[in-house]
């Protein structure tokens, strides 16, 4: 007879509680040691709301999602999965973009973890058993909220990139900043947008991966959502204008991803296992 195979194997849960360690270490200092970002004024409240967000909501659902990973619930699996993207581009943004301080090596060393973590665990996801367990419920809502997410986020960056483009200037967010370029337009516009068409288009031709993606991306944008919307609350504290359709179209997002989030796990049977034992792995 054959042993079950665990839903999280070793590597992944001690890659993920380093991740939660080292994620706790660097939003603790950079909220509570005064100073110690020296990155432009126009850009602490933002840093200073991803770090809160990431302490007080990310980090929570990281350690509660992977408690029931390990104990073969898809739902904790796929929210398992979904922060770590979170954080994967978190910290690939604090890798890129952030001013170099002491805590440059633990952000590196989160780019990789959460790197490693996140493929590792959507190549183990038996994509297939998850499109059976939510297949009854009808999808078209998520793909056009994909589609609509792409394209609202397409326009944000692109209305501040083409008029600056055009005139052979530089963007006001990049050059307030004392920038070479944004890290952040280039995540978005290079792999965030692709990432929900290419997910929108999987879903509607019912391939098993477009109901993954799915799960993943919702938890995903919903955090991020968040993150965006508590770093607008410390930028109007700090005097600084926040553009009205930003929090808005931010704010429209959050809230739709949250309630499709909800539906989406909420059709998952509370027997649904993550990882098919007939499936091959690396444990």
């Amino acid at each position: 007879m054959t042993a079950a195979r665990p839903s999280v194997p070793c590597p992944y849960v001690l890659a993920t509680v380093a991740i939660v360690l080292l994620t706790a270490i660097a939003t603790i200092v950079g909220l509570f040691v005064p100073g110690f970002y020296r990155d432009a004024p126009v850009l602490l409240p933002q840093v200073y709301g991803q770090d809160l967000l990431t302490l007080v909501v990310a980090l929570p659902a990281l350690v509660l999602s992977l408690y029931f990973a390990t104990r073969g619930s898809l739902r904790g699996y796929v929210v398992w999965l979904g922060v770590t993207g979170y954080l994967l581009y978190t910290y690939a943004s604090y890798s890129f973009m952030t001013a170099f301080n002491e805590l440059y090596l633990v952000y590196t060393t989160l780019l990789w973890l959460t790197l490693f973590t996140f493929v590792g665990g959507m190549v183990r996801l038996d994509a297939t058993a998850l499109k059976r367990s939510v297949r009854q419920r009808s999808v078209r809502m998520y793909v056009v909220f994909h589609l609509l997410l792409a394209v609202l986020i397409a326009f944000l960056w692109l209305s501040e990139l083409l008029p600056a483009i055009r005139s052979g200037t530089i963007p006001p967010s990049i050059a307030e900043a004392g920038l070479p370029t944004s890290v952040i337009y280039a995540l978005d516009l290079g792999i965030i947008v692709p990432a929900f068409v290419l997910t929108a288009y999987w879903l509607r031709a019912d391939r098993p991966y477009g109901y993954a993606f799915t799960a993943v991306l919702l938890v995903k944008i919903a955090t991020l959502g968040g993150a965006v919307l508590t770093m607008a609350v410390f930028m109007i504290r700090d005097g600084q204008a926040v553009p009205v359709p930003q929090i808005v179209i931010f704010g429209a997002l959050t809230i739709g991803s949250v309630a499709l989030m909800v539906r989406f796990l909420r059709s998952i049977p509370s027997d649904s296992r993550p990882v098919s034992n007939a499936s091959t792995g690396d444990e």
